[in-house]
């Protein structure tokens, strides 16, 4: 005989106080579940719109980021002039060398304070990174105290809008400018001159080096040729390869999400299974009804699972539901690799929805898995019997 689906759907909408805590408890489980992911995917989405497929990054061999890696000045001599590197309209080499440091500073909401990285660059390595657009003021003037700030971290640190000041190192920097970096890891970074930077906090060496390449086979040989040169210990590699590498930071929140939702998905099973348990006991004469019937066993202990897979569905989508209105929200974290604050943005991709879903539902089954089998294991002359 088919499955008695009807009378499952009809006790979803009879027993509606049980059926909303249920889908309430799931649907919250399943918000927060895609709320964490949602973390996750935002820092990825940030270093995937990182850089330049014809750029190369080059940094010191062994360094986990650009704020561990040194390159002296004598190697930027030996590698500027490389007849593979693109030059623009004014013959000069495409070749940023850049500081990358660390300044502590105090939230706008007055939470404290955090470390912000500060990129020092030169105007070629502005024009290399054409996803970064000034949306106010102007650029910094070369050799002076000024910096451009992300517009993202304005929003989150004090003195960091047009027009203010604030003091590292022993001295004042002006924001003179306002960018915007298309939601990418240059948006958690302040700007500033190279050789002032250097010279603000005292660094000899550069940190890394970003070029232009002549075309995809001369990418290809510098490379090869950094590789073969034992002058330079350094290691090249494509510029989006490199910002793509860079998100061991989604990990640990990759990690914290799937212990939440395991934590939380033994309190929804649990719930769900309470839920069930209680729908079994008060039905007990209408399961052996539907025995008299002539339904076997086995379609009861679906019709039941399946209730509860219906259940914790509805609770999946309710649950997408709430996390919705974060999407795109901007929010911030510690870069894992280099110490500094990173700011990124609630992604919540159709894929993710879809496993929030998934989850959801695997809750629901393993949630009413018991008391199906409890249901379809009653006594029909008992069941009849009860009050």
């Amino acid at each position: 005989m088919a499955l008695p689906l009807t009378y499952n759907f009809r006790n979803v909408l009879v027993r509606w106080r049980a059926t909303l805590a249920t889908i309430l408890g799931i649907g919250l489980v399943v918000a927060v579940f895609v709320l964490v992911q949602a973390l996750a995917v935002g820092l990825e989405k940030s270093a995937s719109n990182t850089g330049d497929p014809r750029n190369i990054m080059i940094v010191r061999k062994g360094s986990t980021a650009e704020s561990t890696s040194m390159v002296s000045l004598a190697q930027l001599q030996i590698i500027r002039y490389w007849e593979q590197i693109a030059r623009n309209e004014a013959g000069v080499p495409l070749v940023s060398a850049d500081v990358i440091t660390l300044i502590s500073q105090p939230r706008i909401d007055g939470r404290g304070e955090a470390n912000v990285s500060v990129r020092g660059l030169t105007p070629v390595g502005m024009a290399l990174r054409p996803q970064v657009k000034l949306i106010s003021g102007r650029w910094f003037t070369p050799g002076k105290r000024e910096v451009a700030v992300s517009q993202k971290m304005a929003r989150r640190f004090a003195g960091f809008h047009v027009g203010d000041s604030f003091r590292t190192a022993g001295n004042t920097l002006t924001v003179v400018g306002e960018f915007d970096g298309s939601n990418s890891a240059f948006d958690s970074e302040v700007w500033m001159d190279a050789d002032e930077t250097r010279s603000l906090f005292d660094r000899q060496n550069y940190s890394s080096l970003l070029v232009r390449a002549a075309s995809p086979q001369a990418g290809q040989e510098i490379v090869s040729r950094i590789e073969a040169d034992k002058r330079l210990p350094l290691l090249a590699g494509p510029e989006v390869k490199y910002y793509g590498d860079q998100t061991a930071t989604a990990m640990p929140i990759k990690i914290l999400g799937n212990f939440l939702a395991t934590a939380m998905s033994i309190g929804a099973v649990f719930a769900a299974m309470n839920t069930m348990y209680a729908s079994v006991g008060s039905r007990t004469r209408e399961i052996g009804t539907l025995r008299v019937l002539g339904f076997r066993r086995r379609t009861i202990l679906a019709g039941f699972i399946i209730e509860g897979a219906l259940l914790a569905a509805i609770g999946g989508v309710v649950g997408c539901l709430l996390a919705l209105p974060l999407h795109g929200v901007s929010t911030g974290t510690m870069s894992f690799n280099s110490f500094s604050e990173t700011v990124f943005e609630f992604r919540i991709t159709p894929w993710l929805a879809a496993k929030g879903m998934i989850f959801a539902v695997v809750v629901g089954i393993i949630g009413s898995l018991l008391p199906a089998i409890r249901a379809s294991r009653l006594p029909v002359i008992t069941a009849l019997k009860s009050v």
